[in-house]
């Protein structure tokens, strides 16, 4: 009886093992199955007198084979390779964009300074101005076609960020979920495998949406955290996230958990690392924002510059010249968690070109002053005084506080962020534009002697009340004294010998006269060179006649190759040119790295593998193993039926 006992246990064990087998096989495509195997010992052994006598064989345990250092090292491997890929098809779609010779900036800006040229040439010529009207609203027109595709790719990062958090929750309860049920299961040290299979195939997934670190708990379950320790499933217990609209930028979600109740709590932006959802932050807070704020600052730039000059020129119908493009007003967002008490109010204009950054700014009143920090750097820079009486200039950008703010209230100013989108040309009669200086010079044939004086030009002092002239100024010089005399008793006069001023006080009688010397008085600025003779005059006037003047058109010209922007180190173009070239490099980076990515996935996979994937071979060894043992343990039993029925026979 014992013998047959004996082969029972090993026909049973044979089963199980050919069942398991037969699993594996049946799994071996599956994704995040890991194979097992049916572990034998034998049962107790008897004492017969004589010596121990095996009763049998048993199956122990159906063994999972799996190694958690290499699970965690391929989600990890596979939650990077998920953040470069998802970084990669955003920041490829900027540079694409940015960098086509036919649709980027630099050909449209090319375009509009060949129209200035063209206008300054021709400062008389209808068509030539109506063409360098033509060729700005083109300009503005590529400005405002680059803003545009930003923002719609900036749109697509906040639906593909809102629909990665829907996946993510999706996941998290799943994991809770199975947590229970695996919970519930895990009695006496056993273990559901195909269970924990599908969790850690979730695991799995959710890391390529999310980073995530995983810590073990009592009975096989799972606390999963993201972040710097941000929970999203405790036990049995999932964690809500959401969307928002941020309190400060519309334009833009931000990622925060969901009570039952309904409040949201947003999180930093820093602890949203790894997978899609990493990738995707990383690209918006990175070089999404400074394509469009270095773009903007390109496009305030030049509307600033251009129109600071303008200004300083005279039309077609002898009027100062008034703005060519349109203002740039920073945007301002209020934070929307600001008191409901306060009613201050934060305005910014865009007024100096070369001063102007590409960074955001955070204006925060502390309970006593207003604060603004760049936040490319954290440099702070304190409203003062506040309250203001004329606005405080601060990176090219005037800020004006007014109202009655309380503690904790935040602003959020973005200078250049909308910039090419506000771009536009302010003109539209050409002969608005103001290619004529507003002042001429000129010398007397009638002088007797040599001195020559310059075309003469503006600076913006001219625009102060007061400044500008309204009849010709007469400058006579004194040979006995070897000096000027007629300027205008208001205003002072500034003599430039070689790189040093001297400035004389309104009123000053005369003025002495150097050969080559730069004069200006009341913002118009001019040289005399040469040798005048006693009482030679020079005359500096209103320009009365400026249709075929052109002067100030070739200032306009000259601001194409001018170093403006980045306090005096680059010019428009070759600031386009940093953008384009950072896009570009980052976007090579995340090529290069993304590569790297799918090695280290590969790497991981393969080590996972060699643990916990099927080998069909393998299994198919283990089926002829498992049968043949099956046969044998079958034969045991039929030769202990044998020997049972002699038993019965004997008589």
């Amino acid at each position: 009886m014992s013998l047959l006992s004996i082969g029972k246990s090993g026909l049973l064990a044979a089963q199980v093992g050919l069942s398991t087998t037969g699993n594996n096989i049946t799994n071996a495509g599956v994704a995040g199955y890991s194979r097992q195997a049916a572990i034998q010992s034998d049962t107790a052994t008897q004492d017969q007198g004589f010596g121990f006598v095996g009763s049998g064989t048993e199956v122990s345990a159906v063994r999972r084979y799996y190694d958690n250092f290499l699970a965690v090292q391929l989600r990890n491997a596979e939650s990077s390779q998920a953040s470069l890929d998802a970084y990669t098809k955003q920041i490829s779609q900027v540079d694409n964009l940015l960098a086509d010779p036919t649709a980027g900036l630099s050909p449209a800006l090319q375009d509009f300074f060949n129209g200035v040229q063209d206008a300054t040439s021709n400062p008389a010529s209808a068509a030539s101005r109506q063409a360098m009207l033509s060729s700005a609203n083109s300009l503005a027109g590529r400005f405002q076609g680059l803003s545009a595709r930003l923002t719609e790719i900036a749109s697509g990062v906040n639906g593909q960020i809102t629909s990665n958090v829907g996946e993510i929750n999706s996941f998290a309860k799943e994991i809770a979920a199975l947590n229970n049920t695996i919970a519930g299961l895990s009695v006496d040290g056993k273990a559901p495998n195909d269970l924990l299979d599908h969790r850690d195939q979730m695991l799995t997934e959710l890391n390529k949406l999310v980073k995530t670190t995983v810590i073990p708990g009592d009975n096989n379950t799972l606390t999963v955290e993201f972040g710097t320790g941000q929970p999203l499933v405790v036990g049995n217990t999932a964690f809500q996230l959401a969307t928002s609209t941020s309190p400060t930028d519309a334009s833009r979600v931000t990622v925060g958990y969901q009570s039952p109740s309904g409040a949201f709590s947003a999180l930093p932006d820093s602890v949203l690392t790894g997978g899609q959802l990493g990738g995707l932050i990383t690209f918006r807070d990175g070089t999404m924002d400074r394509a469009q704020n270095s773009l903007g600052q390109v496009a305030a730039g030049l509307a600033v510059s251009f129109n600071a000059q303008h200004v300083l020129g005279q039309d077609q119908n002898g009027a100062l010249g008034t703005p060519f493009f349109a203002p740039i007003n920073a945007y301002v967002g209020v934070n929307s968690h600001n008191s409901q008490a306060s009613t201050a109010s934060v305005s910014a204009v865009v007024t100096d070109a070369s001063k102007l950054t590409a960074s955001d700014y955070s204006v925060d009143f502390d309970g006593t002053n207003f604060n603004v920090t760049r936040l490319s750097d954290g440099q702070i820079t304190q409203i003062n005084p506040f309250p203001q009486t004329v606005p405080q200039t601060i990176d090219g950008v005037d800020y004006t506080i007014t109202g009655a703010p309380q503690a904790k209230d935040n602003f959020l100013v973005r200078p250049t962020y909308n910039a090419a989108n506000d771009f536009k040309v302010a003109i539209t009669d050409r002969t608005k534009i103001a290619l004529a200086a507003p002042i001429a010079t000129a010398a007397p044939t009638a002088n007797a002697g040599n001195a020559k004086i310059s075309a003469g030009t503006v600076d913006p002092n001219y625009l102060t009340p007061g400044n500008a002239l309204a009849a010709p100024v007469t400058l006579t010089y004194d040979k006995a004294s070897g000096s000027l005399s007629g300027f205008p008793p208001a205003q002072d006069v500034t003599v430039t010998v070689n790189g040093v001023a001297t400035v004389y006080p309104a009123g000053t009688p005369s003025v002495p006269y150097t050969d080559g010397a730069a004069i200006s008085f009341g913002g118009i600025n001019f040289n005399i060179s040469g040798t005048p003779a006693d009482l030679d005059t020079f005359t500096v006037g209103p320009n009365i006649s400026g249709v075929g003047d052109s002067r100030n058109g070739a200032l306009l010209a000259g601001l194409q190759t001018k170093n403006i922007l980045d306090n005096g180190n680059a010019t428009y173009q070759t600031t386009y040119a940093q953008m384009v070239n950072f896009v570009g490099n980052k976007a090579r980076e995340a090529q290069i790295s993304g590569s790297a990515a799918d090695a280290a996935v590969a790497q991981a996979t393969t080590q996972q593998q060699s643990v916990s994937g099927v080998n069909l071979d393998e299994e198919a060894a283990n089926l002829l193993r498992y049968q043949q043992a099956y046969q044998a343990s079958g034969k045991v039993m039929q030769v202990a039926s044998t020997l049972f029925d002699v038993l019965l026979n004997i008589r």
